[in-house]
């Protein structure tokens, strides 16, 4: 029996952040194969058993878990971005979704034949987009910032609402009279509101004041602002079933918009936290499926659903609540194309339909299997054809190839220059105002100030850039830079120079793991660059053609000149130490010239050359 137990856990995890690898590395939509992975553990393999490893004790994990991700996802939402945007979700999350449950209502009474009551509810459960399908989606898409930020806004905010919406018409089911089920709708949405809203805000206050009075350490803020997020929606819940997803909600909305107290580890941490939780959610809901109940729900009835809820209320819902608002047509119309549902919809529908069976009706396991396929078509159609879809109505952003360079120094302007020549996307960082007027005369795209500074990600224009150069002769501002920008960049997308004091890195004073990866060579660091430079050397391209010696142009490194980036599909890839990229024909080299050796002559590599006749 332990054994079991601890398979099922191991299966948990692996599939669940194995299918979350999976689909970062194939850029596909993540939900959509932890559903799929779910079901392979579960009923086609027998591996994972739900109801067996956790017994009563799934239903308050699920609802924990939803209320930990809406609480990180109002860690995301700033009031400053409902500055044109604030009618617009007030009316997709009022208008919208009473507009949607109405169509997804009737349309599920005459097709599914469920009766009216559980018709309703399952209009109700399917209102909800949420945060767990659109941010990952917007993240791949990348939309202008009016867009990203009105769609996660309706996403968050959404799945409390859509949530009380279906546990209103849940308990209206088992009320009798209109008078009694409008009296309980009524005071069920003014106390989830009212504890919801006052829980939430105590929640954030108490955090707030134990951070901004130094009462915590560092190691204990997260452990601790997660007990206090777990003990608001238990005791929101006690006096008001399921208002704690709106009381997590308004939690992580008002930290995030208050100013002083610094909450980055609580956000981290958050972000890592919904990862795991998700991913478990999505392997546990999934695993409970029964195939052939999936297998008889997929007949024309849901295909018309699909095509009712896609092409009809999604739009008209959107059409509605848009009205007066300053979105254009092809914005409108990108909106309706993004309405995929996930884990409050599955969660909502699991736990329901097994009270609703115990108390008699029989229809509602028809509920499980519809709200899974819907959620499976949805993120398949929209995670597949969103990209495609923001393209063609010219409403995403630039591919992120770019770099943000900081340091607008002699040398940094010129290979700036050399790479917007190239047509890499650059834009140049410093808070010397001659270097900034020089790197303007160069037709570069400039930012006068302090990178590190608060405000300064918010103000600085970075579309099309995904990608930072730490080029100061500092090394301490190069780290903290890099540092700064790989929860915006990742990782994996911010270099900085070897550093000057110490060119060795084992011997470095910046540990390897506050460092950016390194550029270059370990020996090719500011003042070796600059000395190349003032001694004649040059930033230069060549293009890499058939009859070309690659191996000679990669193994005179540091001889007669430096490889400094390969250019593949306009899509500029740095040399680092731990990487250097292949040529192949049709890209192009940018390298440093070395004047202090014998000056290079890439033409003089091609295999075709007399000398090696």
């Amino acid at each position: 029996m332990t054994e079991q137990l601890l398979l099922g856990l191991i299966s948990v995890i692996l599939f669940g952040i194995g299918a979350q690898w999976i689909a970062w590395r194939f850029k596909m939509p993540a939900i959509l194969l932890l559903l799929l992975a779910g079901i392979v553990a579960g009923p086609i393999t027998g591996v994972l058993n739900p109801d067996e490893l956790m017994g009563e004790a799934l239903t308050p994990f699920v609802s924990l878990s939803v209320g930990i991700i809406l609480f990180e996802g109002g860690l995301s939402l700033k009031f400053s971005e409902l500055r044109n945007i604030g009618g617009t979700v007030i009316k997709l999350v009022s208008i919208g979704v009473v507009v949607t449950c109405i169509i997804a209502s009737f349309t599920a009474y005459y097709l599914f034949g469920l009766g009216l009551e559980l018709s309703v509810l399952l209009g109700a459960i399917l209102v909800v987009t949420g945060p767990t399908v659109v941010i990952p989606l917007l993240r791949q898409v990348r939309p202008t910032a009016q867009l990203s930020s009105l769609l996660k806004w309706e996403g968050i905010v959404i799945d409390p609402i859509g949530a009380l919406l279906a546990v209103l018409v849940f308990e209206v089911i088992f009320t009798t009279g209109f008078t009694e089920a409008t009296g309980l709708a009524v005071a069920s949405i003014l106390k989830t509101i009212f504890f919801g809203t006052l829980l939430g805000l105590a929640g954030a206050g108490l955090i707030y004041i134990l951070i901004k009075r130094y009462m915590l350490p560092d190691f204990l803020q997260n452990p601790v602002a997660l007990m206090l997020v777990l003990v608001v929606f238990g005791l929101s819940h006690i006096l008001q079933h399921e208002s704690g997803l709106w009381a997590t909600t308004v939690m992580g909305i008002a930290l995030a918009n208050q100013k002083s107290a610094r909450i980055h580890h609580i956000v981290e941490f958050k972000e890592n936290l919904r990862v795991l939780l998700l991913s478990a959610l999505f392997i546990l809901l999934a695993a409970r499926i029964e195939p052939e109940n999936l297998v008889n729900s997929l007949n024309w009835k849901i295909a018309v659903f699909l095509a009712v809820l896609i092409l009809v209320a999604r739009p008209l819902s959107v059409y509605l609540s848009t009205i007066g608002s300053n979105l254009n047509i092809r914005e409108k119309l990108f909106v309706s194309w993004m309405a995929p549902r996930g884990v409050v919809a599955a969660s909502i529908s699991s736990l329901f339909a097994i009270e609703l069976v115990n108390f008699g009706y029989t229809q509602a396991f028809q509920l499980v299997p519809i709200v899974f396929i819907v959620i499976i078509v949805t993120v398949a159609i929209y995670g597949l054809t969103a990209g495609p879809v923001s393209r063609l109505l010219k409403v995403a952003k630039p591919e992120p190839a770019g770099f943000l360079i900081l340091g607008a120094h002699k040398w940094s302007r010129k290979l700036a220059s050399v790479l917007q020549d190239s047509g890499i996307n650059v834009k140049v960082a410093d808070t010397n105002r001659h270097n900034i007027n020089e790197a303007k005369k160069l037709n570069l795209d400039t930012y006068y100030g302090n990178i590190l500074a608060e405000y300064a990600i918010s103000e600085i224009d970075l579309t099309g850039v995904g990608k930072l150069l730490a080029l100061t002769h500092n090394d301490e501002v190069n780290a903290l830079s890099v540092i700064h920008f790989t929860d915006l960049f990742g990782s994996s997308n911010v270099y900085q120079l070897p550093a000057i004091s110490q060119p060795n890195r084992k011997e470095s004073e910046i540990p390897e793991s506050l460092s950016g990866r390194i550029l270059y060579d370990e020996q090719l660091n500011y003042d070796t660059i600059s000395e190349i430079v003032s001694e004649g050397g040059e930033f230069e391209m060549k293009n890499i053609e058939e009859d070309m010696n690659l191996e000679k142009i990669t193994g005179q490194f540091g001889e007669k000149f430096f490889p400094l980036f390969a250019i593949k599909n306009k899509y500029a890839i740095p040399y680092t130490v731990d990487n250097a990229p292949k040529l192949e024909p049709g890209d192009t080299l940018i390298y440093l010239t070395n004047p202090l050796e014998k000056k290079p002559s890439l033409s003089d590599l091609q295999s075709g050359e007399k000398s090696e006749a």
